[in-house]
């Protein structure tokens, strides 16, 4: 069943070690690779999906991907989809957890990067440009995005996003779209996701609460596995929020020194500087929380972390797509996702903002920003290219 889809396992494998700027680079990135290149879903089923998965816990990026490979095979084609998406980047920050002590810090901060955040600005003008042209269509749609591209511009709450997708599909709802009639199959709702969901949150709860109290001496993995997979579950925001979470858990409330904050702020520097899915950095903190077990121990909290911390965002979104696909031959739910699409574009921009006032303004900078979105958007140049040119011209001048 896999061998027809091995194109498209490839073209994931390639975007996982090519995707730059976090949640809203990748999602241009996407649109780039499997819209526009390989047509596996239109412009408007990548905002939709996208706009879903804002309105989830957990990963929105890698929420998103796993629905593409859902729409093309199926649940077990969306589960290989999600794994070959976070394996390279948790290799890489699992990694980092055994080599950090050999490092001197300073031999860190190299400069190979330092063309990849002006090219992830273009990125993120790039997917901008092409949401707007798809989503913005009238007075009403161009307000509500003015309107979230301010809000997502100084208001860092973690409730931000949702909040706004919320409002959006509640204001655009007093248009008088109309829906089309179009003979849409209803989805199968998997009931069995949410059930796995619940379990796993009860018993990884009551196995690390039981492990803790009764003083275990293999507790700790059951403590950790408990902590991202709450994490996962819980987290709205992106990486920002987890890693002010793992900062809370792992710094500042624990008393076994688990790790520094100095050490916590400097994966989350390097997991910036690296392609992949934000909440990588698991990888990591699972490495250090479990290192002074052992090198064993230390592995086994590489992969533990990942696996807990996505899996309630695949058992989430896999749940509930069904339900939304069913729900949208409602005329409200219908007319919600015009506002959904507006507010996810205002976020783009507000995205594309924050990192363009966060890198200097230097002339080499705005080249490459510009020279990035005028490739994507007027050659058929790959975004892998692009994103290997920049390192290069990092690692060269």
């Amino acid at each position: 069943m896999f061998l027809r889809h091995i194109p498209f396992l490839k073209a994931v494998l390639l975007h996982s070690i090519t995707a730059y700027g976090g949640p809203q680079g990748h999602l241009a990135m996407m649109m780039k690779t499997f819209v526009y290149q390989r047509k596996d879903v239109t412009e408007q089923e990548l905002m939709e999906y996208n706009a879903f998965c804002q309105l989830l816990p957990g990963a929105s990026s890698s929420q998103t991907l796993t629905l593409i490979g859902y729409k093309r095979g199926g649940v077990m084609l969306a589960i290989v989809t999600l794994l070959i998406w976070i394996t390279p980047a948790c290799l890489m920050m699992g990694s980092l957890s055994f080599l950090l002590q050999y490092f001197d810090k300073r031999a860190l901060q190299t400069d190979i990067f330092k063309y990849v955040q002006p090219m992830a600005v273009g990125f993120l003008a790039f997917g901008s440009v092409k949401a707007f042209r798809i989503s913005i269509n009238s007075l009403a749609t161009f307000v509500i995005m003015i309107v979230a591209m301010f809000a997502a511009f100084y208001l860092k709450s973690p409730w931000t996003f949702p909040a706004l997708i919320i409002l959006g599909g509640i204001v655009s709802n007093f248009s008088n779209k109309r829906i089309p009639d179009i003979s849409d199959k209803p989805k199968k709702i998997q009931w069995g996701n949410i059930w796995l969901f619940v379990v796993i949150f009860v018993l990884a709860g009551f196995l690390s609460e039981y492990a803790r109290s009764h003083e275990w001496i293999t507790r700790r993995p059951f403590n950790l596995f408990e902590n991202f997979y709450r994490f996962g579950s819980l987290v709205f925001g992106g990486g920002d929020i987890l890693i002010a979470m793992m900062l809370e858990q792992y710094v500042t409330r624990t008393k076994s020194n688990y790790m520094s904050a100095e050490e916590l702020l400097t994966g989350a520097g390097i997991m910036r500087a690296l392609p992949g899915p934000t909440f990588s950095i698991s990888a990591y903190v699972g490495g250090m929380a479990m290192r002074n077990l052992g090198m064993g121990y230390q592995f086994l909290g590489c992969i533990l972390a990942p696996i807990a911390i996505f899996l309630p965002s695949l058992l989430l979104v896999l749940f509930f797509f069904p339900i939304w696909h069913n729900l949208k031959k409602y005329v409200v739910i219908y007319r919600a996702l015009e506002g959904i699409n507006s507010v996810v574009v205002g976020i783009m921009w507000a995205a594309t903002l924050i990192l363009f006032f966060a890198i200097p303004v230097t002339w080499y900078n705005l080249l490459i920003m510009f020279t990035t979105l005028a490739l994507l958007l007027f050659s058929r140049l790959p975004s892998p290219f692009i994103v290997i040119a920049c390192l290069l011209m990092g690692w060269l001048l």
